[in-house]
Formats: C-alpha cells, sequence, structure tokens
C-alpha cells in the first residue's frame, strides 16, 4: 500500500527527521559564530556562546598598586584602591592572593600577606592594604578575583576589523578584495554561458552535439589538474597573479556547468514562441535578449548563486592566480587562513572575520533561493 498514489511512505518520518538534523547541523554552528562576534575575549574564553544571555563566572589576575603609592595612616602604611576599572559591571564572589587558592576568601574577609601586612577585598574590588611598616618593592600584590560578569554585547569587534584603517588584521581590505574578484567572476561566466547555450539549444549549426558532449566531459575534469598549465599560460601572456588571470581562471572553471544547466532550460522553453518571433522578422540576437534571457531568469539565477558562493569561498584558486606579497589583494580566505596563525588567540576576531566572509553568501542565497530549485530541475520534465 505504500506504493499507491495519495498515501503516506512510512519513511516520511524518516525524510522529516534527517531534514531537521541538517537545518540543526548548519544553523547552531552559523548562530554561534554570529552570536561569538558580539562577545568580547574574555567572554568567550570562559562560557560558550549559547551561555551569553546569562551571567558567567571569570577568574582574573590583577594586582595592586605599587608600594611607592603607599601613603601614612597614623602608625600604618596603607594603599588602597580598585581592581576593577571603572564602568566594569562585574560582582567579586571570591578571591585569593595564592595561584594555589584563588578562591581562599569571600569579599570583606582579611588575608596575611607572606611578606607581613594584611590585605582586604569588597565585593566591588576596593582593596585596603595595611602594613606596620612600609611597603617595599617594585611591584603591586597579586590578586585572584573570581568574579561574576554580567552578559555583555559590543560592536568594537566590527568597527576594527571593518571600519578601522590601522587595524592589523586588513580584514577591510580583504573584504573589498573579495568583491573585486567575486562579482566579475560571476557575471562573466554567466554571459558567455547564456550566449553559449542558447546557440547550442536554438541554432542549428554542423557539430552541435559534438560540443555538447564535450561540455560534458567539461565537467568531470578535476580543477587541480589544470592549475599548472594555466598558470604558466597566464604568466606567457602577462595576466598572471593579477584580477585577470584570476577572473578568465573562475570563468574557465565555471563555463562547463553554467553552460550544461542554461542550455538545459532554454531547450524546454516552448518552441512554438522562438519560431513566431522569427516568423515576426527578430533577428537572433532580437529573440535571445528579449525572450529568451527574461524566460531563463530561473536558470541564471540558480547559477549565479553557485558560482558566487563558489568563488568567494575559494582559497585555491585565489592562492596560485593572485598574489600579492602587500596584501592589497588578499583575500578573505586567505587572510583568515593568516588570522588562524597571528592571532589564534583572539577569539573575538576570529569570529567577526568569519561571520564577516559568510554573511555576505548568505544574504546573496536568501535573497534568489526561490529561483534555485527551479533553475536546477528545468528540463528535467516536459
Amino acid at each position: 500500500m505504500d506504493n499507491i498514489a495519495g498515501t503516506k511512505s512510512t519513511l516520511t518520518w524518516v525524510t522529516n527527521i534527517s531534514v531537521v538534523i541538517l537545518v540543526a547541523l548548519w544553523v547552531f554552528p552559523t548562530l554561534g559564530l554570529f552570536v561569538s562576534s558580539f562577545r568580547t575575549t574574555d567572554q568567550i574564553s570562559t562560557s560558550g556562546w549559547w551561555k551569553s544571555l546569562f551571567p558567567s563566572e571569570q577568574t582574573v589576575t590583577l594586582r595592586t598598586a605599587a608600594p611607592d603609592t603607599q601613603v601614612q595612616d597614623g602608625p600604618l602604611f596603607v594603599i588602597e584602591g580598585a581592581l576593577l576599572e571603572d564602568g566594569q559591571d562585574a560582582t567579586i564572589r571570591s578571591w585569593g592572593i595564592s595561584s594555589r587558592a584563588v578562591d581562599a576568601f569571600v569579599p570583606g574577609e582579611v588575608a596575611e600577606l607572606r611578606k607581613g601586612g594584611t590585605i582586604s577585598v569588597m565585593a566591588n574590588g576596593r582593596y585596603r592594604m595595611e602594613h606596620s611598616a612600609a611597603f617595599t618593592g617594585s611591584r603591586g600584590q597579586r590578586v585572584f578575583l573570581g568574579t561574576t560578569v554580567a552578559p555583555e554585547f559590543t560592536l568594537n569587534n566590527y568597527r576594527n576589523i571593518l571600519f578601522d584603517p590601522d587595524n592589523i588584521e586588513g580584514m577591510s581590505q580583504a573584504f573589498f578584495s573579495t568583491l573585486t574578484v567575486t562579482i566579475p567572476a560571476t557575471i562573466i561566466p554567466i554571459l558567455v554561458a547564456a550566449f553559449a547555450a542558447y546557440a547550442l539549444a536554438w541554432m542549428e549549426f554542423p557539430g552541435r552535439a559534438l560540443l555538447v558532449a564535450a561540455i560534458v566531459a567539461l565537467l568531470v575534469v578535476p580543477l587541480q589538474l589544470a592549475l599548472i598549465p594555466l598558470l604558466k599560460l597566464h604568466l606567457g601572456i602577462g595576466i598572471g597573479k593579477g584580477y585577470l588571470g584570476v577572473w578568465m581562471a573562475h570563468t574557465g572553471f565555471s563555463l562547463p556547468l553554467a553552460i550544461y544547466l542554461l542550455r538545459n532550460y532554454m531547450v524546454g522553453l516552448p518552441r512554438d514562441i522562438i519560431e513566431n518571433a522569427r516568423v515576426d522578422g527578430a533577428t537572433e540576437y532580437q529573440i535571445f535578449t528579449r525572450i529568451i534571457l527574461p524566460l531563463s531568469f530561473p536558470a541564471l539565477a540558480s547559477f549565479a548563486i553557485f558560482q558566487f558562493l563558489w568563488t568567494w569561498n575559494d582559497l585555491l584558486v585565489a592562492k596560485v592566480f593572485l598574489v600579492d606579497a602587500t596584501g592589497e589583494t588578499t583575500v578573505m580566505t586567505q587572510k583568515l587562513v593568516e588570522l588562524l596563525g597571528t592571532r589564534g588567540g583572539n577569539w573575538e576576531i576570529l569570529a567577526t572575520s568569519a561571520f564577516v566572509s559568510i554573511a555576505v553568501p548568505l544574504a546573496v542565497f536568501f535573497t534568489l533561493q526561490r529561483y534555485l530549485v527551479r533553475g536546477l530541475l528545468a528540463g528535467s520534465v516536459k
């Protein structure tokens, strides 16, 4: 009974669960990256992004003021001050003066210093050190604070990454370099493939079937196989190691799929429309621009999504065809790899940079995704 039309398969629940799992595997890491991009380094290192809306517990090491700031209060020498910065929203729950017992005391208690004297720390971070003799040394007393920090979100990560011209990461320059590579590398193959697909779909000429077969065969050629020969060709004609070379490389690698996809869509368009236009005296160029292109927009949009995502996230082609010692043409994928090595401890920088790198592809995908299925299924049924 499962195969009768109109009845639900017993495996429907398996499909639904699989879809939910796939969506969760994609959504949760993306959401975590988004939330982490607005958090500070301390918060990222002490708690997960799913705890970002709740107070977090941190243990920090601070120092009191140096002995040269002490004042004499009667028979005692006193050093007073605040361990927490002004405006820092944190509550001290425990403190200590030894790394072996960072939570030995609670706020308000008095601890004996190893070199003599006492120290007390309040819940708001205020401290007082007292000694019958003058404090000596060049540095203040080390204090370990166990604090409860309120949730904090900031836009400073994005300001430093995108809008600070002096930031050492250079992510803003990499962002515009990636746009410079991606936009032409998406538009050029679409234009070339659209003309070629129309010719293969609606124009009669000798060898058309062989060209279609050759295009299908090129779909299985590995990109890595052609990198070195193509680079030598680019260097030989003077377009290597620059934007023009990387545009041509992306165009060449994407054309087989683009032509194949667009041809299959154009072949499925009604023949009567094309024939009537020819009877009315329309040229092939007019048929292509005024009839075929508007009707083929779903297929064009679906390929544009794929090409934009592939080009934006590309690292291999950019490293081969776009090398610049000054960093002016470094793309975001390569910049992220560099940040992993040089800024591996700055999680807020890595999280913000990574989310910036996926924000534009996400916007493009959700803008054009309604055309994706229509374009991919084009020509599969009559």
